[in-house]
């Protein structure tokens, strides 16, 4: 299985890394090769599939891939095109395209719109290879029980192959493997589940390819986050002795359930000596290390695969700008990036320690640039308009904004790409300044609630094996210090209890009541919920971030910016 990182639309580097792993596959003595989910055009492709031109060039590729795959047979996830257009996986063999395979189960659901693109296929599709059957699937395939696997199985399948652009989120890998484990169990079957890997502007692929044999146990995983080929022989004999001992299935076969599967017969392969395979041993992250994994791999592909080289971060000696400014290190290298610390009368000097300090352990250039004199500006400039009001939020927001502008202006000066370094618990409420802390090109935490930000930065450090993020940062309440003597919690619940209820709400779709009935106080409740609503306006012109958690703000969750529903006075 050959976990790639394809780039969306990039067909010519996406084919050079499918028959480069093809012959890797052949030169280690593999009988199959196997590709994942739309690896010729990458994942998602979204409106590139309206273009008639793309679906050809996307066709040409296959075939030219075809012509230089010999000697290995081949699964590759392409877009095919009859009447309609089909999420498909060409089988190659010996030069050619043998047979495709339209995905019948399309997702549209949470990040996915699969059905806005495609036809779903009708018909499960077998293939024998050297005596073996392999019924071939795509993704969504196999969480259906009675789906196409049931079917290839009950006609001889004895290995289904299901290929894969799974996105990452929390929890979703260990809610994968048992779906495998019961599909293997229920099928008589080893399963070969083959996943892509790599960034997609708000997605992260996190690989960890499985095979599990017939009696439901994992015998291969694929790495974490990473590019790997996954090699290993598969005991098909053992998986017909559980069918021996199954009487389940002859009960199946009696009702006719493997009607309608069609099977093709392949040339005998030539059968190589085959090279003795070493051991793999794949160590599984834990929940703070595959997050911090998942925001490496989206930043780094986000700003490679789009073309640039270096990013800057606004440092402000607090804990989410010091997490963005770790990730950015680990995904560049210090020499890619920049820090840029801009105090103002009511920093304090506690932050400019904490930032210099931050900036001295990455080992990154800092620049200095005090925003007073500017602000100063500002105010003399709206005195007129501003005569005869009291200070508000407005002159806080404008100290924000003028940072965005510094920030923005050494981005057009360099090339810079901004890094914005705003929470989940902070976007949900509109705790940002729009044009402000918001500007920028990437927003790497936007996804992590604020207590999260905490466990994924105490992970930098502990991965490190030293002090990343000083100890300082951990302890301070959080500020924006826009005013004196200002903490988050003058404006927001602490966050221990907001980023629950932020879950509740956002992830969840419960209501008030339902939310006061889980212990919170209705008063509370309701107004961390009218902040989430009336906030929806800024979040539409917040910059991508990579999606963390099961539901995340913007691909999964839209919600209508005018919108007139409350649940408390529609009943």
């Amino acid at each position: 299985m050959a976990q790639i990182n394809p780039t969306v639309g990039d067909l010519s580097a996406n084919a050079k890394k499918i028959l480069a792993y093809a012959q890797k596959a052949k030169a280690n003595g593999s009988d199959l090769v196997v590709l994942p989910e739309l690896a010729v055009t990458g994942y998602p492709p979204e409106d590139l599939l309206l273009k008639p031109g793309f679906i050809s060039d996307n066709i040409d590729t296959l075939h030219r891939i075809a012509k230089r795959i010999k000697g290995i047979t081949a699964v590759v996830g392409f877009v095919d095109r009859k009447a309609d257009i089909y999420n498909a996986a060409a089988i190659i063999q010996n030069g050619k395209v043998v047979d495709v395979y339209h995905k019948m189960y399309l997702p549209n659901y949470g990040v996915f719109d699969e059905r806005r693109y495609f036809q779903a296929g009708s018909e499960p599709l077998n293939f024998v290879l050297n005596g073996v059957t392999i019924g071939l699937d795509i993704c969504e395939d196999i969480w259906y029980p009675e789906g196409p696997a049931r079917a290839q199985a009950l006609a001889g399948a004895e290995l289904i192959v299901n290929i894969n652009a799974s996105p990452y989120n929390t929890g979703k890998a260990l809610v994968r493997e048992e779906m495998l484990v019961t599909r293997a169990l229920d099928n008589d079957c080893i399963i070969a589940y083959n996943n892509t890997v790599g960034g997609q502007d708000e997605l992260v692929f996190d690989g960890r390819g499985l095979i599990i044999d017939a009696t439901g146990k994992v015998i291969a995983r694929g790495r974490a986050f990473e590019e790997d080929l996954i090699i290993e022989d598969l005991d098909i004999d053992a998986t017909v002795m559980a069918r021996l001992h199954d009487t389940r299935r002859r009960e199946a076969l009696l009702k006719a359930e493997a009607q309608g599967v069609k099977e093709i017969t392949l040339r005998e392969a030539f059968r190589r000596k085959r090279p003795s395979l070493p051991k793999r041993s794949i160590i599984q992250p834990d929940a703070a290390e595959e997050v911090l994994k998942a925001l490496v791999l989206g930043t780094r592909d986000y700003v490679r695969k789009n073309g640039f080289k270096h990013v800057v971060i606004g440092l402000s000696g607090g804990i989410d700008s010091s997490l963005v400014a770790a990730v950015a290190s680990l995904a560049l290298g210090n020499k890619n990036m920049t820090g840029v610390f801009m105090p103002s009368m009511y920093s304090s000097a506690e932050s400019r320690f904490d930032a210099e300090k931050l900036a001295r352990n990455l080992g990154v250039e800092l620049l200095t640039i005090p925003i007073n004199s500017t602000f100063e500006s500002y105010l003399k400039m709206m005195k007129g308009p501003f005569a005869g009001t009291k200070e508000n939020i407005t002159e806080e927001n404008l100290q924000a904004r003028i940072r965005g502008n510094i920030l923005m202006a050494l981005s057009n000066k360099f090339g810079w790409l901004v890094l914005t370094t705003g929470n989940k618990s902070e976007m949900s409420v509109g705790y940002a300044t729009l044009y402000g802390d918001m500007a920028g090109g990437f927003a790497v935490i936007k996804d992590l609630p604020k207590t999260l930000v905490y466990e994924v930065s105490r992970k930098v450090n502990g991965s490190a094996g030293r002090t990343i993020i000083p100890e300082r940062v951990f302890v301070k309440a959080p500020t924006a210090e826009l005013k004196p003597n200002q903490t988050d919690q003058d404006t927001l619940p602490p966050y221990d209890i907001l980023d629950r209820i932020l879950k509740a709400y956002v992830e969840e779709d419960k209501s008030l009541d339902e939310i006061a009935a889980m212990g919170f106080k209705k008063a509370l409740a309701r107004k961390v919920i009218r902040m989430v609503d009336k906030s929806e306006y800024k979040r539409r012109q917040a910059p991508p971030g990579i999606k963390i958690t099961p539901r995340a703000l913007g691909k999964d969750r839209r919600m209508p910016i005018t919108n007139g529903y409350d649940d408390e006075s529609s009943k």
